[in-house]
């Protein structure tokens, strides 16, 4: 069985005892502490996965005007996915903490390089614990061989740059949804942003408020009554402070039925990067 968007821990525990032949990234990360992540990695981790930092390996170089976590080139992505070991075909599991937005921004990559079979771990190392499974420690072991991982076509939208947002501004033909909290939202002050506020015409949607208290996902049906009520009609632009958590509605929204939202991966970070660009502020 293929998982393409979640797979609880119970279903990877039994692909690791059947030694599936699976690829797992641990995707934890602190935003304000970019440090952590691998040392959180080393202090207990699914057993067999291998980290992948947001920053030296789910994105590219910051320019000061592309946002803080640019996409890497697929070429360069492809070229990492294949030093992990990933083949054409083979399952790939996403985890991490933070409502698993790390997760789900690889989860996106990774459909954005054509590869279907990629799942994010349900309620993330949270999860796998709670469901009485073991952590490994340490660094990750060497990859036995590199993978013969190829690039095809994507198998989402696919991105907006700055010049799409704004012009969609006056024609208002897709609705923006902002995953940032709502106090950013409003434009209340925040260590994560250069400037407060929100993109003219953005409805919000925190993305936390995709998952059930133990921080899995939600059901489909109530994800999908949700984004309906947003959306309407429209299709939806996905955004958010640095194009990490925007891919968590984006994931939310496949769970839901409904796919082909667009994500602006530039979002906030890099939308003030141009003082001419308008700001809304207010709920």
């Amino acid at each position: 069985m293929t998982h393409r968007t979640l797979i609880s821990a119970d279903e990877l525990k039994a692909l690791l005892d059947a030694e599936a032949d699976i690829l797992i990234l641990d995707c934890a990360f602190d935003l304000a502490h970019p440090k952590n992540g691998p040392a959180v990695f080393e202090t207990g981790h699914v057993p067999g996965a291998r980290h992948a930092h947001l920053e030296h390996d789910l994105s590219g170089t910051p320019s000061g005007s592309n946002g803080r976590h640019p996409l890497p080139t697929r070429e360069a992505f492809a070229a990492w996915l294949r030093g992990q070991g990933l083949s054409n075909g083979q399952q790939v599991v996403t985890y991490g903490g933070m409502g698993n937005a790390g997760a789900a921004r690889a989860w996106w990559m990774l459909r954005w390089m054509g590869h279907a079979e990629v799942a994010v771990l349900d309620g993330g190392r949270d999860a796998w614990i709670a469901a009485g499974h073991e952590l490994e420690t340490g660094k990750a072991a060497e990859v036995r061989a590199e993978g013969d991982f190829t690039a095809g076509v994507p198998l989402v939208a696919g991105t907006v740059d700055a010049d799409d947002v704004l012009a969609n501004i006056d024609t208002h033909d897709a609705q923006i949804l902002d995953a940032r909290d709502p106090a950013r939202f409003r434009g209340e002050p925040s260590p994560n942003d250069v400037v407060s506020g929100h993109i003219p015409g953005a409805k919000n949607r925190f993305f936390q408020n995709n998952l059930n208290d133990d921080g899995t996902f939600r059901a489909a049906s109530e994800l999908k009554a949700d984004f309906e009520a947003l959306l309407g009609d429209a299709p939806a632009i996905l955004q958010c402070g640095s194009g990490v958590t925007a891919c968590q509605n984006a994931l939310a929204m496949e769970i839901a039925g409904i796919p082909g939202a667009f994500v602006y991966i530039g979002s906030w970070s890099e939308w003030t990067s141009d003082p001419a660009r308008p700001i809304a502020t207010g709920a």
